[in-house]
């Protein structure tokens, strides 16, 4: 018996800590309780808040969808009108941008309704004025950076309304969102920008579209010469965001504003000479100044800053890529326009090289991680749709045990 006795000593630091840890259980346990509901209270709050926020901003984004998308095709379909009367292009351009001026004041009184600190005019342009350089701009940074800039802006304005005198709006407007893959191939090539496999297609795709939409009259007569115009537009175009984006880099609202104004005072300035050169060599002559037609010029020239102010002005509230679906939803527009109003029959060949360059402007559109972020969504939804079978498996087994119970059937388990 004495062999095969065992002696157990008393483990006094466990029961002390027994002891203590019961003690400290309970004030953790109250102070938990006590705490928990605030916490859910504010985290409760916090999601609600953060949710409202997105709501908001999505519903701000759909209402610019609509709006830029609206100013697009008005400006448009007013220009195919003005030409009805007046067929001046270039000087159509100078008078439009010329109305860029008003952005800047525009923006100030944006500013002074909006915000609480209050700045002189001379204050918030010398702010904004730091987007030419830390020293604000001068007379040189004014010239050097603003010329380039103005003579891009005309040459895409003034090639887009040659376009519209030879083909529709809809083809011009879809032609025109061609650009989207041409600041693709530029940022691509000059700005070594991320190599996107998706993006090559859509740009051999918007390629495509535009062979086949110069092959809809057989390459010749004024369909081509429209699609070249078409295309020059969209190719000065994404030249001109490229370039941008690399001397002047990422700039908020009011440097933008001050930017497009001071680039419709050097159109005042130093443009004004070739309308004037072009009216009196008979290439572009518009009459007296009382039979202009004042009211689709001005009506033209305000929809096309209102187009401009809410592209660059919904880029800052909401989301970038609803103000580029705005622009893509101008081509339906018009073609509805042009179907409605104008009686305008599209071909198969127009029809498919349409939807062949909105397709490509939709894949454009894909952020840079898109395929890591397809890749992990499929791998959560494989992981879901194998719990849920499994949890299947499990309710059907448990459901045939008590099946094989209520007919008397007893399992054996096997060791």
């Amino acid at each position: 018996m004495k062999k095969h006795s065992a002696r157990v000593a008393p483990l006094s630091s466990y029961s002390s800590q027994v002891l203590t840890c019961h003690i400290s259980e309970g004030e953790e346990g109250s102070e938990s309780h006590a705490d928990t509901p605030g916490s859910e209270t504010s985290a409760e709050g916090t999601s609600y808040q953060a949710f409202a926020n997105t709501l908001l901003k999505v519903l701000a984004g759909l209402l610019f969808v609509l709006c830029v998308s609206s100013s697009w095709v008005g400006t448009t379909q007013l220009v195919q009108l003005t030409f009805k009367s007046f067929s001046c292009p270039f000087f159509i351009s100078w008078f439009s941008t010329n109305w860029n001026i008003l952005f800047f004041p525009l923006y100030y009184g944006g500013h002074l309704v909006t915000t609480r600190d209050k700045q002189t005019p001379i204050q918030k342009f010398r702010e904004c004025s730091r987007l030419f350089g830390e020293d604000g701009m001068t007379l040189k940074l004014f010239l050097k950076r603003t010329a380039p800039f103005s003579i891009l802006w005309t040459l895409t304005n003034y090639l887009y309304l040659l376009a519209l005198r030879k083909l529709t709006a809809t083809d011009v407007s879809a032609l025109y969102c061609c650009h989207k893959a041409f600041v693709f191939l530029l940022s691509w090539i000059v700005l070594k920008d991320r190599f996107m496999g998706v993006r090559i297609v859509a740009a051999i795709m918007a390629i495509t579209g535009i062979v086949m939409m110069a092959y809809a009259d057989g390459f010749h007569g004024d369909s081509i010469i429209g699609v070249a115009l078409a295309v020059g537009s969209a190719s000065t175009s994404a030249l001109y965001k490229v370039l941008f984006k690399m001397f002047l880099g990422s700039a908020n609202l009011g440097e933008v504003a001050h930017f497009l104004s001071t680039m419709g005072v050097f159109n005042l300035l130093f443009i004004s000479f070739i309308p004037l050169i072009l009216y009196f060599t008979k290439v572009e002559h518009w009459g007296s100044l009382s039979s202009l037609p004042w009211g689709y010029l001005c009506g033209l020239a305000g929809l096309w800053l209102v187009f401009n102010i809410l592209v660059n002005v919904g880029v800052v509230l909401t989301y970038p890529i609803l103000i580029s679906i705005g622009t893509l939803l101008s081509v339906p527009g018009n073609a509805a326009v042009d179907v409605l109003k104008h009686e305008v029959i599209f071909s198969v060949v127009r029809l498919a090289a349409t939807c062949i360059i909105c397709l490509g402007f939709l894949l454009l559109l894909l952020p840079e991680e898109w395929d890591s972020v397809t890749l992990r969504f499929l791998a959560a939804f494989a992981d879901k749709k194998s719990e849920e079978h499994g949890e299947e498996l499990t309710e059907s087994s448990i459901h045939t045990r008590s099946r094989s119970r209520a007919n008397g059937a007893v399992s054996i388990p096997l060791a």
